[in-house]
Formats: structure tokens, sequence, C-alpha cells
């Protein structure tokens, strides 16, 4: 399912197995354990990179977990359950007091991009994966944090148009160009080293926890404000 590891300052959040790492209601409450888990134990120069085994970084919802559910109102239930719990995921990503890096080393589609984006940082394989917002081409709509993560995360209206109104499934060096990914690398195991270097470097700054959550809160009000985010001023200890 995932696991979490410890190497120097870099934690290390990984989606094991060879499927398509689903956000079902386990997943996603797990993920979340290992968040506070990070959180807790988080000094500064830590560093926080998630990655995946297998083709898929995430392909989202578990779709076929909710249609198990039997009938069309149980499994929209279920679906809605999901959108609900992991509301409070994208929350605590947003309020970790260390930066986050996602190594994206498989498909990300519609909540595994989502995942992807609400790190601080994103490095992505070019030789297979795409990032694909699946939403219109299984017709539904997107929940209201998910817009808002998408306008603050995505730069340009084009760049958003494609990705949304679209639904265009982008390579690596297109999500770069189009401001969804960081950088570009020929293999998984390549993006994963460059989330390595990028850790190593930004852990040597050794930055406030504190200071680092409420700036990165800062600018993504609009995400806050929907997440019921509050920004909480933090002064120097001494001027």
């Amino acid at each position: 399912m995932c696991t979490l590891e410890k190497s120097g300052n870099i934690f290390y959040l990984t989606l094991t197995g060879d499927d398509e790492h689903r956000l079902n209601p386990t997943l996603i409450t797990t993920i979340r354990s290992f968040v506070a888990e990070v959180k807790s134990q988080a000094v500064k120069g830590s560093v926080l990179i998630t990655k995946a085994q297998g083709r898929f970084f995430s392909n989202g919802f578990d779709l076929k977990y909710a249609q198990a559910a039997g009938s069309a109102q149980a499994a929209k239930d279920r679906l809605h359950n999901m959108v609900a719990l992991f509301k409070p995921l994208v929350a605590d990503f947003l309020s970790l007091p260390i930066p986050t890096i996602a190594a994206v080393t498989g498909h990300a589609a519609a909540a595994g991009l989502l995942l992807a984006i609400i790190h601080d940082y994103v490095t992505m394989r070019s030789d297979k994966g795409v990032v694909y917002m699946s939403e219109l081409d299984i017709g539904m709509t997107l929940p209201d944090y998910f817009t808002a993560m998408i306008r603050s995360k995505v730069g340009s209206s084009a760049s958003r148009r494609n990705l949304v109104l679209k639904a265009t499934k982008m390579k690596a060096e297109e999500a770069v160009v189009m401001g969804i990914v960081d950088s570009a690398h020929p293999t998984a195991e390549e993006a994963v080293v460059a989330a390595v270097r990028l850790a190593e470097e930004l852990g040597k700054k050794c930055w406030n926890g504190k200071v680092y959550a409420e700036l990165r809160k800062s600018l993504v009000p609009e995400v806050c404000g929907v997440l019921g985010l509050k920004h909480t001023a933090v002064l120097p200890s001494r001027l």
C-alpha cells in the first residue's frame, strides 16, 4: 500500500506495489497517518519526497471500490466519501513545516495528479507516463478544492484549459512547459535522483518550519480558503 522511511534528513513516502495506487479510504487514511508522523518528527533541514513503484504514480480515486458498493447511489456515496477524505490530506500537505517533493515515476491522473501538485516541487520521468485530469472524459465535475489547487498551481489560463477542458494527456516535457511539473528526467530512477538532489539542497537551508508552512499557505490563499486553513503571522525571534 505505502511505506514511510527516513534516510538522513529526507523522509520517503512510497506508494508500494505494481498496481495503480488508487486512492481509496484505506490508502488515503494511511497516507494521512504517515504525513502526521512526518510532521511530528520533522526538524530543521527535513524534506519529504513522495514516490511510487510501478507504472503509476497514482491513477486517482478508486472507482472500482465505489462501483463495488452495489447500487448506483451507494457507488456515488462512496465516491463522495473519498472526495471528502482526500480534502484534509491536501490541508495536511499545505501545513507541513518542511519542503515537499513529488517524484512522479509513472502516470498521475485526476486525484493522483492532485496528489503530485500539492507538493512544493514535482520531478517527472519523460520516457513513460502522463499527467491527466480525466474528469471530462469520465463525466464528472471537479471538487472545489481541486479547482482551487489547479488555479493556484497551473500558471496560465491556456494550460488550465488544456488540462481540464481538453483532458489532454501530457508527457513530462509538455507538463514542464505548462508549469505543472518542474523538471523532466529520462527515467523513473533519474526523476527520483533529481528529487533527492533537490531535497539535499533545500535541507541545507534549515529554515524555520513554521515560517515555511505559513509562507506556503500565503501563496495559495484560494485553496486555503476552501480548506479552511488560517494564516498566522510569524515574526523573527530577534530583530
